[in-house]
């Protein structure tokens, strides 16, 4: 397998992100968010961890870039927030996302807050370490 640098997997990404949400290049820094900077949408994900998968040549599992069925599990979720199971699992699920920005604001649309280029980097490289 392929050894990248942080900046070779940055760029890498940042090519993903260009083509698949058609972003100007200075647009995607490493603390853009992919929703609220960059304009992506739940279908983007999709697009995006499958670029990603062959920009790379690795594998990756339904939910393990992007967290899936919040909604439907009531322990995860009340009152439009995430509970601390909810959090648990995130941050178990996702080491590559700094969830601690959800500390003050748990509310389940401040979860695309987290998901930034930063995040997508920090993926990669584990994943490229494993």
């Amino acid at each position: 397998m392929a050894v990248f640098s942080r900046d070779e997997i940055f760029e890498k990404v940042k090519d993903v992100l260009e083509n698949a949400l058609g972003v100007d290049p200075e647009d995607v820094t490493m603390d853009a968010t992919l929703i609220g900077d960059l304009g992506a949408e739940s279908i983007d994900f999709l697009d995006i961890s499958f670029k990603l998968e062959q920009e790379f040549s690795i594998k990756i599992d339904q939910g393990e870039l992007f967290p899936e069925n919040l909604m439907s599990d009531d322990t995860l979720v009340e009152d439009g927030k995430l509970t601390d199971k909810a959090m648990d699992i995130l941050r178990e699920r996702m080491p590559h996302v700094d969830f601690s920005k959800l500390d003050a604001d748990r509310r389940v649309n401040q979860l695309s807050e987290v998901f930034t280029v930063e995040s997508l980097v920090d993926f990669i490289d584990r994943k490229l370490q494993a």
